[in-house]
């Protein structure tokens, strides 16, 4: 009888254990991100205030060119809701891999060292560097090697900015060169004076001087950017995704290509004042961050 008891005992100890493994199997998968924002509608975006690439407009919603492929990319599957953070853009990574937003629409770069860090979608730009220096180019300043051979040059760039490491690339050295966190007060520096010479994309330099009430500086043209094998250096721009969202990276891809061939991504590039040359070529992200194209 007792050896019975013990025998029912074990049975009922049993199959309790197996539905508390049941019921904890079921519900220990945690939600993935892509999941939350198609539940939820919303996906949140970081960006580093910097027109065209991605800045808080006069009513603080989200614009400049990555926040609107983010809508336009999302708003097929449901998400019509973006929110921002403002976030310096040395800080963006760390910030993306803290949890504070779901992705960078910020104008990143595809680099090596980046793809090591974040997912990158597949390029949306191809991007040469410029310059802008004041009025009249007093110090005549056409490449990265002029600035690299005369250490009186005073160099402004974006700290974390792929302009940056081109630039050190090409020669120049850190002790000639002033880091600056954002667009304005690299352009503030140069028109009070305090750097003689600030490199950004190309596009970025356009959209600067498109400020009707912007007086005192130039492009520097031509200028000669970092040069590999005799040719001019291209950069290529993306959404950055962390490393285990893949899926949500996935799922922009898809619809950044649809949105690619029905001509969405040719009209944002317009709205925000990107030309055809910026028009990204047929490559993935993966063949990039191995060192094509």
């Amino acid at each position: 009888m007792a050896s019975g008891s013990r025998f029912l005992k074990a049975i009922t100890s049993l199959a309790t254990s197996c539905a508390l493994l049941i019921a904890t199997t079921g519900t220990s998968r945690a939600e993935t991100t892509r999941e939350r924002i198609l539940r939820e509608g919303k996906i949140v975006i970081g960006i580093s205030n910097g027109a065209p690439w991605g800045f808080r407009d006069k009513n603080g919603e989200a614009a400049g060119f990555d926040p609107e492929l983010i809508k336009a990319a999302f708003k097929s599957v449901g998400v019509s809701k973006v929110e921002i953070v403002v976030t310096e853009f040395g800080a963006l990574i760390p910030a993306l891999s803290a949890g504070r937003f779901d992705a960078i629409a910020a104008g990143l770069y595809i680099t090596p060292e980046r793809c090591a860090l974040v997912a990158f979608s597949d390029p949306d730009l191809k991007l040469a560097d410029a310059a802008l220096v004041a009025e009249g180019n007093p110090k005549r300043i056409h490449s990265y090697a002029q600035i690299a051979a005369n250490p009186e040059i005073r160099f402004g760039v974006g700290r974390g900015s792929t302009t940056a490491k081109n630039a050190a690339a090409a020669g120049v050295l850190d002790e000639h060169t002033l880091l600056f966190p954002d667009i304005q007060s690299n352009v503030s520096a140069l028109l009070t004076g305090r750097i003689d010479v600030a490199a950004f994309s190309a596009p970025t330099v356009a959209r600067i001087l498109s400020d009707e009430n912007l007086h005192g500086i130039e492009r520097a043209s031509p200028f000669q950017g970092m040069q590999q094998n005799g040719t001019e250096h291209y950069g290529y721009s993306a959404i950055a995704f962390r490393k285990e969202d893949f899926d949500l990276r996935d799922l922009y891809n898809s619809r950044l290509k649809a949105l690619k061939l029905d001509g969405t991504v040719a009209r944002i590039m317009t709205e925000n004042g990107f030309s055809d040359q910026e028009r990204a070529p047929d490559l993935t992200s993966d063949q990039i961050c191995a060192g094509q194209g």
